[in-house]
């Protein structure tokens, strides 16, 4: 059984951290604490772990902090992905195993979630797909580092989705791409719809 703390902490991670209009905002660790079902001492322990995380800012007198993902952020965000999603594809590629049915059967997912009240499991279904790949290298290690960017991603996934109009249907589109080019064994096609993929979310992050 998950402890306070993890309790809160995984909360906070996947509820408030990815929810755009709390980017910024300070949190009130009564009201977390009620809403979760703990006392306030786990709450500050899990915000003491996220902040240790850049993920929340103490702030003295004031308490916690959103801490809103800054342009230099997303941009190293986004370049980490993309060094660690190229050398997965092309690993796989090169073993010839690219878990083309998992990733196909995400995507079918996604394609169902494409009104903007779910917009939040879209962006948790897209972690997944992204994951996925990651995953079928089948290295714990880097399993564990590209996890630890998860918060980081859904929060700018989120946020991208509710700066621009449509972009959902152009995430399906790229998810093809990158879908297609793994399945026909193209590490270069899949490296470059990778590319396309990550610069089209920076664009559209930054913009907002």
């Amino acid at each position: 059984m998950a402890s306070g703390r993890e309790k809160a902490y995984a909360y906070l991670k996947d509820t408030v951290l990815s929810d755009p209009d709390m980017q910024g905002a300070f949190l009130s660790e009564q009201e977390l604490a009620d809403r979760i079902g703990v006392s306030r001492t786990p709450i500050r322990e899990a915000l003491l772990q996220l902040a240790a995380e850049d993920l929340v800012e103490l702030v003295p007198k004031r308490g916690a902090r959103v801490a809103p993902l800054t342009g230099r952020e997303i941009r190293e965000l986004m370049e980490l992905r993309a060094i660690v999603e190229r050398y997965a594809a092309e690993q796989l590629v090169s073993a010839g195993r690219p878990p083309v049915a998992e990733l196909r059967s995400l995507l079918e997912q996604q394609r169902e979630l494409t009104g903007a009240e779910d917009a939040k499991e879209f962006i948790d279904v897209d972690h997944r797909f992204h994951s996925a790949l990651i995953s079928a290298v089948g290295n714990s290690l880097l399993d564990r580092h590209y996890d630890g960017l998860r918060s980081r991603q859904v929060r700018a996934g989120v946020v991208a989705l509710f700066n621009q109009q449509g972009r959902q249907e152009a995430v399906l589109q790229e998810h093809e791409a990158i879908l297609d080019a793994l399945a026909a064994g193209d590490a270069q096609a899949a490296c470059a719809a990778i590319d396309h993929h990550l610069e089209s979310t920076l664009k559209v992050l930054l913009a907002g």
